[in-house]
């Protein structure tokens, strides 16, 4: 090829990507994933949602709703529990000696399932209460768990953690109620 026309397809060449470029900066927004530090523009946002299906074979590794996963018996927990505070003692006719607050739920990472339960003594007596928690995986149950609270004293909220089933089974949900003030 002559000097000439390789100067004109590289300069042809160098302008079609420059072109193209100015293409894609003018009419595909971009931007960048501060967590993970990927950019994003559309054309990869589109590419991943022609990513198989869920029912796809390729994505059908775990079925968390297909566990049949169980721990036998109850598990008896007596944890130690953390003053959050206190409140004023208003137990009477319209409001429960004990009362406890949804629980959260979280998994630490190669450890187990935990949940923080809220239990606030609303009378001027301090409390031994037994709270039963059961982890469940889509309705069946996974672990069941009776929590000894440590004594709450009048007015006392405390917030008590309760250790679940190993991080490995799955759960989406646990319920906690009292079992008894003893």
């Amino acid at each position: 090829m002559k000097p000439v026309a390789r100067l004109l397809v590289g300069t042809l060449g160098a302008v079609f990507a420059l072109g193209c470029t100015a293409a894609i900066a003018q009419d595909m927004p971009q931007f960048r994933d501060g967590r993970t530090g990927k950019v994003w523009t559309p054309n990869v946002i589109d590419e991943e949602a022609s990513a198989p299906a869920p029912n796809a074979s390729v994505n059908q590794a775990f079925d968390p709703r297909a566990q049949n996963v169980k721990v036998e018996g109850v598990v008896v927990q007596h944890p130690r529990a953390n003053l959050m505070g206190t409140v004023p003692i208003t137990a009477g006719p319209a409001v429960p000696v004990v009362t406890l607050d949804a629980p959260s739920l979280q998994v630490i990472p190669g450890r187990h399932w935990l949940s923080i339960v809220y239990m606030t003594n609303n009378s001027a007596a301090t409390i031994d209460a037994v709270v039963g928690c059961r982890f469940t995986n889509n309705g069946q149950t996974v672990e069941d768990t009776r929590v000894v609270i440590p004594p709450a004293g009048p007015g006392e909220r405390l917030g008590v953690p309760v250790r679940g089933p190993r991080y490995d089974i799955f759960v989406d949900r646990v319920t906690c109620q009292l079992m008894s003030p003893a």
